[in-house]
C-alpha cells in the first residue's frame, strides 16, 4: 500500500494500521511466521563521557538514542513511501497556508505507569524540547505550541512549512507533564526500562502499548566505544545485533552462515562543500569541472568497500520524490579540463582540501578525490583537522571541505536547512533567488502536484549550479545473527525502530 503526500497529511488511519503498513514495507527480511518471546542483545556505539538520559537533550551516543527511541514515543517516525509514519500522533493536518498544524494523540496511548497521555503532556514535552534543544529541534515558539482539547495539539509556525511532520520524527519524545528527572524513564514506547547502568540497559515489553504488541520479551542494549569492539562482539557471538557497525565488519561477516549483513541504503552522504559566493570555486564552471573530474564508482568501491551507490550531486537521495530523470553525471576528464580553462582557473597553484575523521571513510574520500582531480590539473593538499578545530575554523567558512549527513530522505529538508539564503548552516554560501523561490513554493504547496513540481525545480537548480559534490551514498551496515528477523532496513536513524523485530528458533 502507498499513500500520496496529501493522503498522509490528512490521514484518518489509526496508528495501529499505519504501524502495520510500515512494518510490512520496511521489514523485508522475515521468513516464516513471526515468533513471540526471547531477548534481543543489541550493541550500539557510545562514549561514557557523552551518556545522556534526557530525551530532549543532544543524544550523541547511538546507544542512548536507541534506548530513548524504544522507551519514549515521538509524534512521528520514519517511513518508506511516504517517508513519515504515525506514532504517538495517529493523524495530523494543516491549514491551507501550512502554518497551523494539529496533531491527534493515538487512541489508547498511555505511559508505562498506566496514566493516559494527554495534550498537556505533549505540549509540555514540545515546549521543553524547544527550550532545551532550541529552534533546530522545534521550529515553533513556546507560546505557539498549545493544547486543543484533551487529545489534540496545535503547533503554529511563523511561516509556511509543509515539512513539519518530517521535522518532528524521532525527536518529539513525550514525557509526563512537569517531568525533569528521567532516571525512571517513564515513557509511552513499546518497551519499558527495567534496569540501567553505565550506558547499558535492559528493556522489557510494554504490554500496554497502543501499537501492535512487540514480539520480543526484552531488548538488552550494550554500549561499545569503538566500531572494532562492536564488530568483534557480534562476530564472537556476544550480541545478536550490531547496530551501524560499518563496512569493514560487514565484509568480515559476509559468507558466514551464522550471520547476516543488513544493508540500509541511502544512509550516509560523504561529500564535498564548495564555496559558491567567493573564492576559487565561485564560478559554476569550476564546480562543474570538479563534478566531471571524479570517478564516482571508484569512490564508492574504495571508500565504502562497495557498500553504497553512486549519487548525482543532489542531497536527499532517499526522498520518494527524488528526481531520477536528471542525467547521471559520469567522469569526463577532457570536458573538465576545458571548463577549467574557459573559467580561467589557476592550475598553477595548489588548494587546501580540509577534512575530518568523523564519518567512516571521510578522510579516505578526500585523499581519493585529490588523486582523481589531479588528472584534470587541480592540485589539492588534503589537511585533516581535529573535529572541534574543523567546526570552529573550517565549517561554513572554507572554500573546499568534506561534509557528511545522514537520514537522506528529503530533498526539501536539505534545501531549507543547508542551501537557503537565510540558513545559518549554509555550508556552500549558496545564494540563488530562483532556488529560494522554488523552496518557498514547496514549503507552502497546497497540493501534491504543486509540491512535486517545486521539489523538481529545487533539485534541478541544485544539480545545475549548487555547491555540493555528492558523489555517492554509503549503506548503513548492521550485522545480525541468523535468528534475528525483521530488523529495520531504512537508512538513517530508522535503524532504532526495533519494535517489530523477533527471534526465530
Amino acid at each position: 500500500m502507498e499513500w500520496n503526500r496529501r493522503q498522509l497529511l490528512r490521514s484518518g488511519l489509526g496508528v495501529g494500521a499505519v504501524l502495520l503498513v510500515a512494518a510490512c514495507s520496511e521489514g523485508g527480511n522475515s521468513d516464516g511466521p513471526a515468533r513471540r518471546g526471547g531477548t534481543l542483545r543489541v550493541g550500539a556505539l557510545g562514549s561514557a563521557a557523552r551518556i545522556e538520559r534526557d530525551p530532549h537533550a543532544n543524544l550523541s551516543n547511538d546507544s542512548d538514542f536507541l534506548i530513548t527511541s524504544l522507551v519514549y514515543d515521538a509524534l512521528t517516525v520514519p517511513g518508506a513511501n511516504p517517508n513519515v509514519a504515525a506514532r504517538l500522533s495517529s493523524r495530523w493536518e494543516a491549514d491551507a497556508q501550512r502554518r497551523r498544524w494539529s496533531f491527534t494523540i493515538a487512541d489508547g496511548a498511555t505511559f508505562h505507569d498506566g496514566t493516559p497521555v494527554t495534550s498537556d503532556d505533549v505540549v509540555w514535552s514540545l515546549r521543553r524540547l524547544r527550550t532545551v534543544g532550541g529552534a533546530s529541534k522545534m521550529p515553533a515558539a513556546v507560546e505557539d505550541i498549545t493544547p486543543d482539547g484533551p487529545n489534540r495539539v496545535v503547533i503554529a509556525l511563523p511561516e509556511p512549512n509543509s515539512q513539519l511532520p518530517l521535522l518532528v520524527r524521532l525527536m518529539t519524545f513525550t514525557v509526563k507533564k512537569d517531568t525533569t528527572d528521567f532516571t525512571k524513564a517513564i515513557g509511552t514506547g513499546p518497551f519499558r526500562l527495567e534496569s540501567y547502568q553505565g550506558g547499558n540497559a535492559r528493556l522489557v515489553r510494554n504490554d500496554r502499548w497502543y501499537g501492535p504488541a512487540p514480539l520480543l520479551d526484552a531488548i538488552e542494549v550494550t554500549m561499545f566505544d569503538s566500531v572494532t569492539a562492536l564488530g568483534n562482539a557480534v562476530l564472537g557471538g556476544q550480541i545478536d545485533l550490531a547496530s551501524n557497525v560499518g563496512a569493514i565488519a560487514g565484509r568480515t561477516a559476509e559468507g558466514r552462515g551464522d550471520l547476516r549483513v543488513v544493508r540500509r541504503s541511502n544512509d550516509t552522504m560523504v561529500g564535498v562543500a564548495m564555496r559558491t559566493s567567493d573564492g576559487p570555486f565561485a564560478d559554476a564552471r569550476v564546480r562543474e569541472a570538479i563534478r566531471l573530474g571524479i570517478d564516482r564508482k571508484a569512490l564508492v568501491n574504495q571508500v565504502h568497500s562497495g557498500y553504497g551507490t553512486v549519487a548525482n550531486d543532489i542531497l536527499g537521495t532517499g526522498d520518494p520524490l527524488y528526481d531520477n530523470t536528471i542525467a547521471q553525471r559520469t567522469r569526463d576528464v577532457d570536458r573538465a579540463k576545458t571548463l577549467l580553462r574557459d573559467a580561467g582557473f589557476d592550475t598553477g597553484r595548489s588548494y587546501q582540501f580540509l577534512t575530518k575523521a568523523e564519518a567512516p571513510g571521510e578522510v579516505e574520500s578526500a585523499k581519493v578525490i585529490a588523486t582523481q582531480l589531479a588528472d584534470i590539473g587541480l592540485r589539492l593538499d588534503v589537511v585533516t583537522q581535529e573535529s572541534n578545530t574543523f567546526y570552529d575554523q573550517t565549517w561554513l567558512k572554507a572554500s573546499f571541505y568534506t561534509v557528511s549527513w545522514g537520514t537522506n530522505d528529503s530533498t526539501l529538508f536539505f534545501a531549507t536547512k543547508l542551501m537557503s539564503s537565510t540558513s545559518n548552516r549554509n555550508e556552500t554560501a549558496f545564494k540563488d533567488a530562483e532556488f529560494d523561490a522554488a523552496t518557498a513554493k514547496a514549503l507552502a504547496a497546497p497540493g501534491d502536484s504543486e509540491y512535486a513540481a517545486a521539489c523538481r525545480d529545487v533539485q534541478r537548480i541544485q544539480y545545475a549550479r549548487g555547491g555540493y559534490l555528492v558523489w555517492g551514498m554509503a549503506d548503513g551496515i548492521d550485522i545480525a545473527t541468523s535468528r534475528v528477523r525483521d530488523v529495520p532496513t531504512l537508512g538513517g536513524f530508522a535503524r532504532v525502530q526495533l519494535e517489530r523485530a523477533w527471534l526465530a528458533e
